[in-house]
């Protein structure tokens, strides 16, 4: 195995153990040696917290290690992409994301923040306990394509019919797609409020997107 190929490794198998140190190092030790960073976000970064997402998704590992994994995940990226010339920047698309109005939950939006990262996107995380207005005035700010919106209770479920209405009311409903998760929601409820789409784990919200992404390219 050639030095890159075992720093690329080392990277995958960091994110998929969650030590934020270990993928730090190594991020900068590869950039050091003179790997395109671009290639240490594809080879290294991105199989690491795809394979942790499909291991969460199979219920293999435990919500703690997919956390780690998003964490160690982030920290890789924030090394690596300031590196990454504009020219070669990946963009999937841009997504603004958070949880709804009243609801301080934010555990499974981190993890779909962490797997839109990987996937390409540009992604702008408001947190927790977003009012419909600002997901909309910053989805206007940032040009984005998608508005994912989390709702972990109940009583705060329909914070996601507000960000749909909302946008309804300003004439630019059909200008981004609404996507919609948390314990609560569902297929129907999605239909429900006219949202996009509902995802119900972190990895089944990043596939939704892009198919949702792909499928309005062609409608236009």
């Amino acid at each position: 195995m050639s030095d890159k190929q075992r720093l690329l490794e080392r990277l995958r198998t960091s994110v998929l153990k969650g030590d934020e140190n270990a993928v730090r190092e190594t991020a900068l030790e590869a950039l050091g040696k003179g790997l395109d960073p671009v290639e240490v976000v594809e080879k290294g970064l991105i199989p690491g917290i795809r394979e942790t997402g499909e291991k969460f998704g199979r219920m293999e590992i435990f919500l703690t290690e997919m956390m780690l994994a998003a964490e160690a995940m982030k920290a890789g990226m924030n090394v690596v992409v300031p590196m990454i010339p504009k020219e070669k920047a990946f963009n999937t698309g841009t997504v603004v994301i958070g949880t709804v109005k009243g609801d301080i939950h934010e555990i499974g939006k981190s993890i779909l923040v962490a797997l839109f990262t990987a996937g390409g996107f540009d992604v702008h995380d408001l947190g927790c306990d977003v009012s419909a207005s600002t997901f909309v005035r910053k989805a206007q700010e940032a040009r984005a394509d998608i508005i994912a919106a989390s709702a972990l209770m109940t009583t705060t479920l329909p914070g996601q019919k507000d960000i749909v209405e909302y946008l309804r009311s300003l004439g630019i409903r059909d200008k981004h797609i609404v996507l919609v998760g948390g314990a609560p929601a569902s297929v129907e409820w999605a239909r429900e409020i006219d949202a996009d789409g509902y995802g119900e784990t972190a990895v089944e919200g990043v596939e939704l997107a892009l198919k949702t992404l792909e499928r309005k390219k062609h409608e236009n």
